[in-house]
């Protein structure tokens, strides 16, 4: 249990994972409660794949019968630049500058649980990114990478909240590490009190308000009351960019496919406003800017000159 235990630690940090953390399968009865309240307010808005995929979210066993243990694995995503860099006014959130996290961080995921699984022909193993029903942020604290902080991003001590997350389901035991049982937001509230659609309370979103859900999952036109999106075109940034740990502790990624496409840093407003569809499958191609399509993304950019 040692022996693999090691082995997959330090293949994990061999494919570039910066962090990585062991736990034990269970069920998670206070963190599904909490899941629940949060859908029962609504508060998914129009997620409607969280609700139908709750049970399984909520208990790791209905997912993966067989798991005994999780590996969770973060990536540092920070290119070391910032809104103030782009030409734009308008604002593009960092985690999508670069090439698409899913396939970037699943195809590093599928590598680490194959050499796992040369380790023992008994060993069976799920790799999840976000898209899968699994309550990441919840097993990298369990597995002591980091704590979730208001914002309800994971806060890890060395790269901030600046990090892509992974887990690997196993069904073989391993040596555990320590839950993150500390908060280190303390009485801090700079998050909750820089969002200017008032999304955060105290460790939860309402993604009804929140201007990286209306930006990237709302479909359709905005009411009056979705429109504010605070020159925003996809996601948004400003919970994590006034956080202390962000700003004192992050480190620049060394996974290149993170880092910036040249239009992103260089295009004028003017630009931004003139994009059309062929331009948009070219630049886009590959990323996760798909997840809002080309006529959300014209949406947002037309919205946002209104505005202004």
């Amino acid at each position: 249990m040692r022996n693999l235990t090691s082995k997959i630690k330090e293949k994990a940090f061999e494919l570039g994972f910066n962090k990585v953390g062991i736990t034990k399968a269970e069920f998670t009865e206070k963190e599904k409660q909490n899941l629940d309240k949060w859908l029962s307010k609504n508060y998914h808005a129009s997620m409607d794949w969280i609700e139908k995929r709750k049970e399984e979210r909520g208990n790791i066993f209905k997912y993966f019968p067989e798991a005994v243990s999780l590996v969770a694995l973060a990536m540092n995503y920070n290119s070391g630049k910032g809104q103030n860099d782009l030409r734009s006014n308008y604002k593009f959130s960092n985690y999508a500058w670069g090439e698409d996290y899913h396939k970037i961080l699943k195809n590093h995921l599928n590598e680490l649980l194959n050499f796992i699984q040369t380790q023992s022909t008994d060993i069976k193993g799920l790799a999840c990114v976000d898209t899968s029903p699994v309550m990441e942020k919840v097993w990298a604290q369990k597995a002591g990478l980091g704590w979730q902080g208001k914002h309800t991003n994971l806060i890890t001590r060395d790269y901030g909240s600046w990090v892509f997350l992974g887990i690997i389901i196993l069904n073989q035991p391993l040596e555990y590490d320590q839950a993150f049982t500390e908060d280190l937001c303390g009485s801090c509230t700079a998050c909750i009190d820089a969002c200017p659609t008032d999304a955060i309370t105290s460790y939860q979103i309402n993604s009804n308000k929140c201007i990286s859900y209306r930006t990237i999952e709302h479909r359709g036109s905005f009411n009056d009351y979705e429109n504010e999106l605070d020159g925003w075109i996809y996601g948004c940034d400003i919970c994590q960019e006034v956080c202390p740990w962000n700003i004192k502790f992050s480190q620049i990624t060394t996974e290149k496919s993170f880092l910036p496409k040249n239009e992103i840093i260089e295009w004028t407003d003017d630009q931004w406003k003139k994009l059309n569809k062929e331009k948009y499958d070219k630049l886009f191609n590959g990323s996760s800017v798909k997840r809002t399509k080309f006529e959300g993304l014209k949406r947002n950019i037309n919205q946002n000159s209104i505005d202004t």
